[in-house]
Parts: structure tokens; C-alpha cells; sequence
């Protein structure tokens, strides 16, 4: 099978959604059941980028056939296909969290960098290996001393992973992704779950009647968002002929390398920018 990584990088915060919650979060994020980390699923991801080859004819909006052929048609039972390229769900390879140095670090995990080096076969040197909870590497600019806080956890640095963040740096040419050897802190993964789950973004929403000019009954509700400045993978195949990547490849830079994820589009939300990596 043929593949390239694509790189998603949020440059809006993200809604996904998993559907309404019994929870405090009302519109929660779609999450991994065992690691709790924020992905895209395969389906959602697909739908967007087929939406690239959608025509509107009269009034109607339609696939066209080289849509089709890549991506699928829907359809009815009598002419649905399933497309020949290979959409993987998008994971999450960095996060943005909170830092009392530079703002803010983007911080991944062993598990992390891990899958990311077996689902892309991409090569990272000097993984860490049995960090503690209270441990981590760290870029020189997200350290006070010896030490990295982050949100409310301060942590004892163990070293430097300066290998892994000039060989993620490759994953965009965005000026701030850039950063990312100034910026990365590779925590235990025990840490990096809280951070994923407990460090996102809870908006309170409402809609306001404007007759009465106050809250509609019934209309206040929290939104769970991905931040801005995460950073997804996703592995692109095909069992038949490499053009087809090509063509989404192309397809997509066509788009000025963005696409729209999720939902909230008017108010700004899911606005990515995405890049591409063959698989070595």
C-alpha cells in the first residue's frame, strides 16, 4: 500500500462532536475511549475532503466523477462505491497547553511519539523511556532552572528532546509551528492524557431573543473545543496507483492547504492548515 502523512494543523479551535453529554460539557469532542486524546474521525475527515470535488448543478449539488473515484460516492445501494483512496483517523501528535514560560508549550508523550513513528514510519530518535509523572524534556525556552510548569504541575526536566522537535518541525512550514524547538515538553503519558482531556477549550454559548433581548429559555449550553495550535496526523493510502494521493495532494493545495472540519464554520471554528510528508 502507497501512503503519505498529512498534517493537520489547527489554526482555530476545533468542534468534532461527539453528539450531547450527560456530563457537565454539554457538546463534548470526539475522544479516544482508552487515551482520552482528541482525534478526527476517518468518516468526518473524508466527508471534508470530498466536499472539494462537490459541483452545484442548477440546484443541485453534486460529486463529480473524479470525486467519485477517489473519495466514494454515497449514494443510493445501486451506484454507492467506497473510492480508492484510504482516509486514517486524524490523532493528535502535539497539544498546546499552558506554560508559566513563553506562553505556552506544546506537549506530547512517549505513547504519542511512539504510534506516530509506527503508523507513519517516520523514524524518532531518543524517545523517552519510563518517565514519571513529575518528569519531562524540555526545550531550554520553556524552562524556569531545572523546572516546567505547566497550567498548575510543575515539573522536574530531565533533558532536552531536540531531535524529536527538529524532526516534527518538518511537519509545517507555518511560522509558528516553527517554534516548536523552543516550545517542546514531552511529558509521562499518564500527564499527557490529563492535559488532553482537562486542558481543552469550554465555551458557554447562547442565543439571545431579540424581541426580549435576553437568553432564550433552554438556550445556554457548553461547547467542548480542540485549541488552536494542535497539531493532528493522518496516514492517506491506497492499494491502487500513487496518483491518487497525488490528486488529493493537489486537490487540496488548490484550497490554499486549508480545509474546515467540524462544525461552527461561520463562527471561525476548524480552519486548518494541511501539509504532507511521504512515508520513508
Amino acid at each position: 500500500m502507497k501512503t503519505k502523512t498529512m498534517y493537520i494543523f489547527a489554526k482555530s479551535p476545533v468542534h468534532v462532536g461527539a453528539g450531547s453529554s450527560v456530563g457537565v460539557v454539554d457538546s463534548p469532542i470526539m475522544r479516544e475511549r482508552h487515551t482520552k486524546t482528541p482525534i478526527i474521525p476517518g468518516s468526518s475527515l473524508k466527508g471534508v475532503l470530498a466536499d472539494m470535488w462537490n459541483e452545484k448543478i442548477g440546484e443541485k449539488i453534486t460529486r463529480n466523477d473524479a470525486g467519485k473515484t477517489l473519495l466514494g460516492n454515497g449514494g443510493d445501494n445501486n451506484n454507492a462505491s467506497a473510492g480508492e483512496l484510504l482516509i486514517g483517523e486524524a490523532r493528535t501528535l502535539v497539544f498546546p497547553v499552558r506554560s508559566a514560560k513563553g506562553g505556552f508549550a506544546w506537549v506530547t508523550c512517549p505513547f504519542a511519539l511512539q504510534r506516530f513513528s509506527r503508523d507513519t514510519g517516520i523514524v524518532l530518535e531518543d524517545i523517552p523511556e519510563n518517565l514519571e509523572d513529575s518528569q519531562c524534556y524540555a526545550s531550554k525556552k520553556t524552562k524556569l532552572g531545572e523546572s516546567v510548569v505547566l497550567e498548575e504541575y510543575k515539573l522536574t526536566a530531565e533533558g532536552e528532546p531536540d531531535k524529536i522537535a527538529e524532526a516534527l518541525a518538518v511537519a509545517s512550514s507555518d511560522q509558528l509551528w516553527q517554534t516548536i524547538t523552543d516550545r517542546l515538553v514531552i511529558v509521562s503519558d499518564e500527564m499527557f492524557s490529563y492535559f488532553v482531556e482537562n486542558a481543552c477549550e469550554v465555551v458557554t454559548r447562547i442565543r439571545v431573543n431579540d424581541t426580549t433581548g435576553v437568553v432564550e429559555p433552554g438556550a445556554l449550553f457548553n461547547h467542548e473545543q480542540v485549541p488552536s495550535e494542535t497539531m493532528f496526523y493522518s496516514v492517506i493510502g491506497t492499494m491502487k496507483e500513487e496518483e491518487n494521493i497525488n490528486c488529493l495532494v493537489k486537490k487540496i493545495q488548490e484550497n490554499n492547504n486549508i480545509i474546515q472540519v467540524g462544525g461552527d464554520a461561520t463562527i471561525g471554528l476548524g480552519f486548518c492548515s494541511i501539509s504532507f510528508e511521504e512515508k520513508k
